[in-house]
This record gives C-alpha cells, structure tokens and sequence, in this order.
C-alpha cells in the first residue's frame, strides 16, 4: 500500500481566502508550567490554542456554505461515501492564471488520460498552481472551472471534486457560480490539496478526505491522501 498526503500544512499566519478568519496558533500551556518548572531556559509546549476558520488550508465545504437554501446540509449531515470513495486525478497544467477550465478542457483530459468517470466517484483536478504559487501574490489568481464545466462534473455524479487551488472557480469571474451551482446539484468539493500531480497517470486509487463532525458546520479542514493498493 502507498500513502500520499494531499493536505496542506497548519501554521500560524498561513494563507487564507480574502474575508476568511487568520489562522492564529498560540501556546496554551507548557509542560514547565504543568510541573512548576522555571520556564526561563525554554518551554515545550503541551496544549497550542487554535483560532482559525473551517475554510482553512486543505478543507471541504458543506452544502450550507453552498446556497441558502442548503441550510440544513451542514457538514455533520453529509454522507460518510462524499469524503471516503474512488478517484481519478485529471491533467489540467497547461491551464494559467485566472484561465477558465471548460468542458472541452474536461473532455480532453480524461481522453488523454485513458480513465472513465464513475458515478459515485470523486475527480480531483491537477493545475501545478500550488507549486508555481503558494506564498506567492498569484496564489489567489488560480485557473478555475467555469460555470458550465460545473455543470459538467454534475452530470457524471460525482459525489465531489476537488482542487488545489484556493477555489474551485476563478475568483471574481467564475467562483461564485461554482459554488451556487454544486449547492443546486447536491455535490461538493475540496479546496486547497496539494502533490496532485504525483496522481496523474496512475489511474484510479481510494480517496479519503475526513471532516471534522462540526454541528451544524459549513466545512471542515481534512487530512486528505490518496491510497493506491
């Protein structure tokens, strides 16, 4: 069996989509502290405080977050088969910045690719934006699908997608309807995955990105990672 890590690191400061709450990490309490120790010739920590938003690094959204309408779709809701199913990984790289991903683009893909979209499944789409830009003033000018590409993966029954970028559309042009269009379908999506190109070209393997059980949550970081038998 091999393991391979799809999720972004958590850190203090790490970046996050405009609006969204900063990710803070702090040291509750120390090991000195619990014992009573002098703390003057250093502190490991033992409990950190984290503040940070459910739309932090590596995450899935929950239909609430999707439309109003999908208000009592909250992450605790969904089924277990949207975050643990069988997955293919498309080649999107020749995509650049703020470029609209389109069903011919789709099509194209998984052509090349050589795999069939099974109803059920999840489809995870590799870009390289992640490694060309993390950190960098691009990372939010990501290539994006397109309202129809949407549209597209709906009608192949996928149960998600997902991306590495910081969303699923182009911010500003095309995220927005992305997001109003899987709330109308009933599918999801994860954002913010990395090592998507170590996927390409080895067909299909177990993806499993677990939520938090978040009451009435409207996403959830995950742990995300491809197993290949």
């Amino acid at each position: 069996m091999e393991i391979i890590d799809l999720s972004q690191e958590i850190y203090d400061g790490m970046p996050v989509y405009k609006g969204l709450p900063e990710v803070k990490i702090q040291v509750h309490a120390t090991h000195e502290e619990w014992a009573g120790e002098d703390e003057s010739a250093g502190k490991t920590p033992s409990v950190y405080r984290l503040e940070m938003g459910e739309h932090t690094g590596s995450h899935v959204d929950a239909l609430n977050h999707m439309t109003k309408e999908n208000s009592g779709i909250s992450i605790d809701s969904m089924p277990l088969r949207t975050f643990y199913n069988k997955a293919i990984c498309l080649d999107l790289r020749h995509k650049g910045l703020k470029e609209l991903i389109e069903p011919g683009d789709l099509e194209e893909a998984l052509r090349k690719s050589g795999q069939k979209i099974v109803p059920g499944s999840i489809v995870l789409i590799c870009t390289g934006h992640y490694a060309k830009y993390f950190h960098t003033e691009n990372w939010i000018n990501g290539p994006g699908l397109s309202a129809a590409a949407t549209h597209w993966l709906a009608d192949r029954e996928i149960v998600s997608f997902g991306v590495e970028t910081m969303a699923p559309g182009v911010s500003g042009v095309s995220n927005k309807e992305v997001h109003r269009i899987c709330g109308d379908r009933k599918f999801t999506h994860y954002e913010n995955l990395i090592n998507l190109e170590l996927l390409l070209g080895r067909g299909t393997f177990q993806f499993i990105g677990l939520p938090l059980k978040l009451r009435g949550g409207t996403g959830s970081p995950v742990r995300a990672i491809a197993v290949f038998d």
